[in-house]
């Protein structure tokens, strides 16, 4: 290990605005709207308001695959959030999610809308209203949620934890580096251990645990996040993960919530705002990117 640095930390911690690599300028330590902006309200039921990161994604693939299964109620309108512009600190989006992050949801298919934030509870709160990807059978569906809970407890660790300090840091500090590589391959190791036993993380069913987990560890092992960190974390090793993830990247409606929201790549997997099934026709997507 090389030697470490001499900072010693204040008594007292006050806010270096510059200090904070990639995200500085979105990143501060207090919470609230900075500006007044109503969100747009289109005509479905539900409304998400978003961007295509690992979080994001989580929904509209639940979203998309519920309409694939013939939940016609699940039809959703998915404006897009710049999070790299501030636009999660607007009082509109404030009003829906007060923790200021991506996904945020309001369910308007009743009398009184409903907010709806934090990605898992989404998934929850939808999986719950159509009766679907949530086994019924109790035992099934605390594995089920145990794996989901997994995700939102482990994830910051992958990504707030290695993503940043591996790719996102403006200095590369071997120990954090050290550290949280080997916290990420241990929950790559959790995840390849479960599904050499299981198809998927609940048992036999595909469900929401996997449409949470999918988006974040599918996509290290594919090389798809932090640049070559797949390879750096050796995600070959993980075989079991390389073939669950290879199965559910290659569900249509896997490769439709994919899409929704996203800004980066290419043009042809980039639908900016969702609000019909007919959007991802090529001609309309040209149409929205002209």
């Amino acid at each position: 290990m090389s030697e470490p640095t001499d900072y010693t930390p204040p008594k007292v911690w006050t806010w270096n605005k510059g200090n904070g690599g990639a995200f500085a300028n979105i990143n501060r330590p207090t919470a609230g709207a900075t500006y007044e902006k109503e969100l747009p309200v289109g005509k479905h039921p539900f409304q998400l308001y978003s961007l295509a990161t690992p979080n994001g994604q989580k929904v509209t693939i639940l979203l998309e695959e519920l309409l694939a299964a013939g939940h016609t109620g699940a039809e959703y309108d998915a404006w897009l959030i710049k999070i790299g512009e501030g636009d999660q600190f607007g009082s509109g989006f404030v009003a829906v999610n007060p923790n200021s992050k991506i996904p945020a949801l309001m369910d308007r298919s009743g009398e009184t809308p409903i907010r709806v934030f934090e990605s898992g509870t989404i998934l929850l709160h939808l999986a719950e209203k159509f009766g679907a990807f949530l086994p019924t059978d109790p035992a099934k569906r605390a594995e089920c949620l145990s794996w989901l809970f997994w995700q939102m407890g482990s994830a910051p660790f992958l990504g707030g934890g290695f993503g940043h300090f591996y790719a996102y840091a403006p200095v590369k500090i071997e120990y954090a580096i050290d550290r949280y590589a080997m916290e990420a391959k241990r929950q790559l190791d959790v995840l390849d251990r479960r599904l050499a036993e299981t198809r998927y993380l609940a048992g036999d069913d595909y469900t929401i645990a996997d449409m949470a987990v999918l988006p974040w560890y599918g996509a290290v092992v594919k090389g798809w996040a932090y640049g070559d960190a797949g390879t750096f974390l050796s995600a070959h090793e993980y075989a079991n993960v390389l073939r669950w993830a290879d199965e559910l990247f290659a569900r249509p409606a896997v490769k439709r919530g994919r899409m929704v929201n996203r800004m980066t790549g290419e043009l042809s997997e980039q639908l900016r705002e969702r609000h019909d099934a007919g959007d991802f026709d090529t001609r309309t997507q040209d149409k929205l990117e002209g």
